[in-house]
């Protein structure tokens, strides 16, 4: 059988491709007469941290017999012979010499074998230790190290190189599957990259930067075209884990492919004690190799999916309920979850998802116009529509095409004072105006009371209304992982959608259908304009109802 060719793409802030920072070792610290690292009680370390490095040299090294398991020795009688022994003096000799003499395997380490976990040896350029990924805590850009991977290529060498599958094998990755890496939106970058424009970290803490809008564009240029390119059988999408869930459910929005797309993160760093990505990397691939996502005529039926810790997630339905392995829900109150893949790395499907996906989507990139309506001020008192643009002749989107939209949470008791006046509510109001004047596709989605979706606070209610008939078309979902929105005349129910996922979709549909047609008058709208943007929102509450 043939092995699978994937795509991975590395996007922004990932966990799964950073690692803990470079410390000197004590190893280097007592060589080079350092201070040593001391535990918290003042004793040394037991051990060094041993990070993955590669060897200049072939090494011979002799390794202990039965020292890979302390039980080995029980089982004497069925080993064959060592390949000899060493004795006191540290020579080895091919047989024993002595009673004492230990039996060993000789071992020939060359640079072709891959990395190796060693003691960190390196120092600073003024001789003193590493202790942080900066040379001085706090310190300016020019003065720290990166701990992210600027692609996914050093990710998979370690995995395949150092984890061990349960039965007992390394490769998970290159037995299954040919990998060819792609930078998006990566979290490390190198000169003449920038910080926050061409690549997205968040360690060192004090340099962190996140992906802003106009990077929605990037990435979906950027992955459509490697989708179309012909060149693979399926993607795989790395991404912070709090991001993940949106990232997701943007691809199965936008991105127009029959391809399977996996979307992975980690909690902890590449490397840390007990990290999760290595696995959630390898079921992603054993999912992408066993076509169990394709249906008769080969294309992907299960639409973009998360896999995290064995559970495959559908992209529509995932969200990070907690900061720890294990701690990905599916929300909606329905299944959320796709199949799972088991101990022994069988793939199982058990449920398909409801709603369009992908190349079905009718928000797909090749399904949006070149071009859309919205709205701005245009004096004190009105509001105008133009034209803008979606994508360019190539069928890129657009930077400046990707709305503004809010999420307005609110709870009970909002309302500023008695008489529910929307005159009160000057947060919302400054929004609004806010919106109007970007000369920029916007709208809001208000998380309001379960499972109803509308808010808790009149005066505010009203303001809102108030946005959708400026041309701001506003989606209501309810509270919390489960609630379901009820339909409203002006209003767009966002079904069981959660708050981000909501906005996204509504982010999609502006590109898709433009702005709703402004009153005249915001304030009094006439039951002529009142009837038109009921027949426009019915546009955007059919892909609400349907994706």
């Amino acid at each position: 059988m043939s092995k699978v060719r994937i795509a991975h793409i590395a996007g922004p802030t990932a966990t799964i491709q950073n690692t803990p920072p470079l410390v000197t070792s004590n190893k280097a610290r007592e060589k080079h007469g350092l201070p040593a690292r001391h535990n918290p009680d003042g004793s040394l370390p037991a051990f060094d941290a041993l990070r993955p490095q590669r060897l200049a040299a072939p090494a011979r090294i002799y390794v202990e017999q039965f020292s890979a398991h302390p039980l080995e020795s029980d089982a004497a009688a069925l080993y064959d012979a060592p390949d000899g022994y060493i004795g006191e003096d540290g020579i080895f000799r091919r047989v024993r010499a002595k009673a004492g003499d230990r039996p060993v395997y000789e071992v020939e380490l060359r640079p072709e074998d891959g990395l190796y976990p060693l003691p960190y040896m390196a120092r600073q350029a003024n001789g003193e230790p590493w202790e942080d990924e900066c040379a001085t805590p706090g310190a300016s850009a020019e003065r720290a190290r990166q701990t992210f991977f600027p692609d996914g290529s050093r990710l998979f060498e370690e995995i395949d190189r150092l984890s061990v599958g349960g039965d007992g094998m390394a490769s998970p990755i290159s037995s299954m599957a040919d990998i060819s890496f792609y930078r998006a939106t990566p979290s490390a970058g190198a000169a003449p990259e920038r910080r926050g424009r061409d690549y997205f970290s968040y360690r060192p803490l004090h340099l962190a930067t996140q992906a802003p809008r106009p990077a929605l564009a990037t990435i979906t240029n950027e992955v459509q075209k490697i989708a179309a390119s012909g060149a693979h059988d399926g993607l795989i999408w790395t991404q912070g884990s709090p991001q993940i869930e949106e990232t997701s459910y943007w691809f199965n929005l936008l991105i127009d492919t029959t391809l399977p797309i996996c979307c992975n993160a980690a909690q902890r760093p590449q490397g840390q004690m007990s990290h999760d990505g290595p696995k959630n990397i390898a079921d992603s691939v054993r999912f992408l190799a066993s076509r169990v996502w394709a249906d008769a005529e080969g294309r992907n039926k299960c639409g973009t999916v998360v896999i995290q810790e064995q559970q495959i997630f559908a992209a529509r339905d995932v969200a990070k309920g907690d900061a720890r392995p294990g701690g990905y829900i599916a929300t909606g109150g329905a299944g959320g979850i796709l199949g799972q893949v088991g101990h022994l790395g069988a793939v199982a499907l058990t449920y398909l998802p409801a709603y369009k996906h992908t190349y079905l989507s009718d928000v797909n990139i090749n399904r949006l116009p070149e071009n859309s309506r919205a709205v701005r001020r245009h004096t004190a008192a009105t509001i105008e529509t133009f034209e803008i643009a979606i994508k360019d002749a190539r069928n890129n989107l657009l930077p400046e095409a990707i709305p503004v939209v809010s999420i307005v949470k609110d709870g009970a008791y909002s309302t500023l004072d008695y008489g529910d006046d929307p005159a009160l509510e000057g947060d919302l109001k400054a929004s609004i105006d806010h919106k109007l004047g970007l000369d920029r596709l916007a709208g809001f989605v208000i998380e309001g009371l379960a499972p109803y979706g509308h808010s808790a606070s009149t005066a505010r209610e009203k303001v809102l209304l108030q946005a959708v008939f400026s041309g701001l078309p506003v989606c209501r979902v309810g509270r919390g992982a489960q609630g379901f929105a009820d339909p409203h005349p002006y209003q767009i129910a966002a079904s069981n959608l959660t708050a981000t996922k909501a906005r996204l979709l509504l982010m999609a549909c502006l590109m898709k259908f433009g702005s709703l047609p402004p009153a005249e008058d915001p304030k009094n709208p006439t039951a002529h304009e009142l009837a038109r943007i009921r027949a426009e929102l019915a546009a955007y509450q059919a892909i609400f109802l349907s994706h």
